[in-house]
């Protein structure tokens, strides 16, 4: 069956976090718009395996892109999140010297977030510092306060945009390659494993895939290397020992291995940065696991009596610039949107914002939507109340994670439900917690019967 329903003004390439929030930021301004994801589900590539911190972009290049999107989308999601019913768990981070020379370097990250209009960043002695922070390793030498980062969910955010897309107007398209693309007669013209479809404008939101889209358009000006960053997360019994994100200082090529806390009430410790040629091999091994299970015990000594309960790996779609890459070029009627990395969950609203500008000046004005539908999603997060605390949504199924039948039901209703394990895994936190799934499987592939594309008990993670 062919994808065409008409034409489109805009056509999304890509359905991470940041292509989402690019349809959204379309579908409010009353475009016509489509967003194509490969994958069996969005959020199936880079951005299912992040940090979850909300940046301030204290340590981003002043002057850059970067930080002008991470402004944006922070100051915009602090705007809608109530509306979207979106969390936020207000931790601060501590930017921690570990060394004489870090600690010397401190001054600098201060200036450069002073630079970068960062509010409230101060420097604190080791003794400030462990009034603060008392759980850490004495080898710590003194570290920035930063007020401003915290933590969200990884997941409902990216969710959120798209069903609000979807409500006003936007289409989704899961499991929809794009395989090729013609500019003619004033459209695009693609080729999808699904059918063609027709687009004025392309936007190339791929992540890990955007250098080979783009080459649809011309011939690519940066490169994706994928670069995997491995996590540890430590059980809940770990959450009294860190209620702040724990920052590393940071270098030209990584953010460095941080801990801190999680919306779902473990410890999470990562990423590593390691670049590969393979563009979704997201493996973990166990010696760098264990490198960071070490790392952990360094900063915080009482994780060493704590159990790891999961571990993953996310993949960064990296190119040869440290600035995000986004322009449009008018003339193939396609907009870049490219090389967005660990910063890309804050500053998707940013971007999307940007784009929708860029878009404007290229080729046409767009008009705000006069009522826009919001679309709040379910709370996952443990610093608000969830289903199974409020009554009303069956029997727990996960009980790990406190996951309800009715919370995994209507996961798998709707305009854009879960058509995968993956997907239902980050709509509800089922088979996440302390057993990884091996009390609530079986319930799970029972309620999810007949509706996931790959079955449950068939372990299909996307």
């Amino acid at each position: 069956m062919s994808v065409t329903q008409g034409d489109f003004q805009v056509a999304v390439i890509g359905g991470g976090v940041v292509g989402c929030a690019v349809l959204r930021a379309f579908a409010l301004a009353g475009a016509r718009a489509v967003l194509l994801e490969r994958g069996l589900d969005i959020l199936s590539g880079a951005s299912k395996g992040n940090s979850a911190l909300l940046h301030t972009g204290y340590d981003a290049p002043t002057g850059s892109l970067e930080l002008d999107c991470v402004r944006e989308g922070y100051d915009a999601y602090l705007d809608i999140r109530e509306r979207l019913n979106l969390p936020l768990i207000e931790t601060s981070a501590l930017l921690v010297a570990w060394t004489e020379e870090e600690h010397a370097s401190l001054s600098g990250h201060l200036e450069h977030a002073t630079a970068n209009e960062v509010e409230g960043v101060i420097a604190l002695d080791r003794h400030e510092l462990f009034r603060r922070a008392p759980g850490l390793s004495s080898q710590a030498r003194g570290a920035l306060l930063i007020p401003g980062e915290h933590i969200i969910d990884p997941w409902s955010p990216p969710l959120a945009y798209a069903f609000q897309a979807i409500a006003n107007g936007a289409i989704v398209k899961r499991r929809c390659e794009v395989l090729s693309g013609e500019l003619n007669g004033g459209q695009w013209h693609l080729q999808t494993n699904q059918g063609p479809l027709r687009a004025d404008v392309v936007v190339n939101c791929a992540g890990l895939f955007g250098d080979l889209v783009e080459s649809i358009a011309r011939t690519p000006p940066f490169r994706i290397t994928p670069r995997k960053g491995q996590f540890l997360v430590f059980d809940k019994s770990a959450a009294p020992l860190v209620d702040t994100i724990i920052l590393p200082v940071p270098t030209k090529t990584t953010k460095g291995v941080l801990v801190a806390p999680t919306a779902f009430g473990n410890v999470l410790v990562g990423p590593t940065a390691e670049e590969q040629d393979d563009r979704e091999d997201t493996a973990v091994d166990q010696a760098t696991l264990e490198a960071l299970y070490k790392r952990a015990v360094e900063i915080v000594p009482a994780l060493k009596d704590q159990p790891v309960t999961a571990t993953y790996a996310g993949l960064r779609p990296a190119t040869q610039f440290r600035d995000y890459q986004i322009e449009a070029i008018a003339e193939r009627q396609w907009i870049t949107v490219s090389g967005i990395r660990s910063t890309g969950l804050t500053g998707a609203l940013g971007i999307g914002a940007h784009v929708r500008r860029l878009y404007e000046k290229a080729f046409a004005p767009l008009a705000d939507i006069s009522d826009p539908v919001w679309t709040p999603v379910p709370n996952l997060a443990e610093t608000r109340p969830r289903p199974y605390q409020q009554g009303g949504s069956g029997e727990i199924v996960c009980h790990c994670e406190w996951v309800t039948r009715g919370e995994i039901e209507a996961a798998l209703e709707g305009p854009l439900p879960a058509i995968s394990l993956g997907g239902l895994k980050r709509r509800t936190r089922c088979m996440m917690g302390r057993c990884q799934g091996f009390y609530c499987t079986w319930r799970v592939a029972q309620l999810a019967a007949g509706r996931l594309q790959v079955p449950a008990t068939a372990g299909a993670a996307a």
